[in-house]
């Protein structure tokens, strides 16, 4: 494959996570705890992390919270080189308020992002070099849902026609769009689409598949030419134990790939572990292109993004590769790293 500047670039909002310290509830506490987070910035950030250069066209306030968000994505090791800022009067950063959940008690999540600054983002606010500088772009239905959808899509367009592998994860959210819109619009990017993320649920909902699941996943190749499709399947034992796995089939292989999963997983904080499972699945097809390695790196990026605060990942190559070879091992493994 070509040599280009970044291994991948991904387009969408980032916004401003506020949550209760530990266990508290949003109704009645007096602190929050603030971090960066949005879907395509964790993808960015876990793929960095593994060790490919990463890039984020995003667009933030001109203020003291833009200046924060610019330096979590520089210290997460992902480019800030395609970052535009508003310098209006009405700029401003979404917000999303998370309370963590505890049995019976579910997680609970308020949106506050309306009219946010990535929504006035423009064609012409994004360099051209950055549609001929990456091997892959990433977009998720997140920012097909806001304000971004028509720029989103013209986006993805552009880096198609200038030879980037698209990947796309639906990430669908109800109460951002409705299952027929976001079926209407997602249908019509799928035949750019290379490498597709999508639950099971979604497939049988918001697509109305039916049947068995290697036969649905199938289904997107045949119908749409995606080359990879990915599914995961996270069983919630509590709010604070899950176990997780995922399958991918290859269309090129004609393939599926599965593994025993990670199990009893001590969730201390689910949020971004999704869009690990991406950044994981993402780096083992740019650095390997294998979609067995693939799979491996996915599982194991998103259980242990499960068992650290926050939206963005922290784990690098040797912590996961280690965890891949434990999750393998059959024999015993040491109890602690030293």
């Amino acid at each position: 494959m070509e040599k280009k500047a970044f291994d991948l670039i991904t387009f969408g909002e980032i916004m401003l996570r506020l949550s209760p310290p530990r266990h508290a509830r949003i109704v009645d506490g007096d602190i929050f705890e603030k971090r960066a987070g949005g879907a395509e910035l964790n993808v960015a950030s876990g793929v960095a992390l593994l060790g490919l250069r990463t890039g984020i066209i995003s667009r933030l306030p001109q203020n003291e919270l833009g200046t924060f968000i610019k330096n979590r994505i520089r210290f997460v090791g992902v480019s800030d080189d395609f970052l535009t800022y508003d310098d209006s009067p009405e700029a401003r950063l979404g917000i999303y308020y998370y309370e963590m959940g505890a049995a019976p008690r579910k997680p609970t999540i308020v949106y506050d992002r309306h009219h946010a600054s990535v929504c006035g983002i423009r064609m012409e606010d994004i360099p051209q070099e950055a549609f001929t500088s990456a091997r892959m772009f990433h977009l998720s239905g997140i920012s097909l849902a806001l304000g971004t959808r028509e720029v989103a899509i013209e986006v993805l367009k552009k880096f198609k026609e200038n030879g980037a592998i698209i990947s796309f994860d639906v990430n669908y959210r109800a109460n951002l769009w409705s299952e027929e819109e976001a079926r209407e619009t997602i249908r019509s990017i799928l035949p750019l689409v290379d490498v597709l993320f999508v639950s099971e649920e979604t497939s049988r909902r918001m697509f109305g598949k039916t049947g068995e699941l290697y036969d649905i996943m199938k289904s997107y190749s045949q119908e749409y030419g995606v080359k990879i499709v990915a599914t995961t399947q996270r069983t919630v034992i509590s709010p604070r134990k899950h176990n997780f796995t995922s399958v991918i089939y290859s269309s090129v292989k004609d393939a599926f790939y599965t593994e025993a999963p990670y199990t009893h997983i001590d969730v201390i904080d689910r949020i971004g572990s999704g869009d690990a499972y991406v950044a994981g699945v993402l780096f083992g097809l740019l650095k390997y292109n294998d979609p067995k390695k693939a799979m491996q790196f996915g599982n194991a990026t998103s259980s242990v993004k499960n068992t650290v605060p926050g939206d963005l990942p922290s784990s690098d190559f040797k912590e996961i590769n280690r965890i891949i070879n434990e999750h393998n091992a059959t024999g015993p493994v040491s109890e602690m790293n030293r």
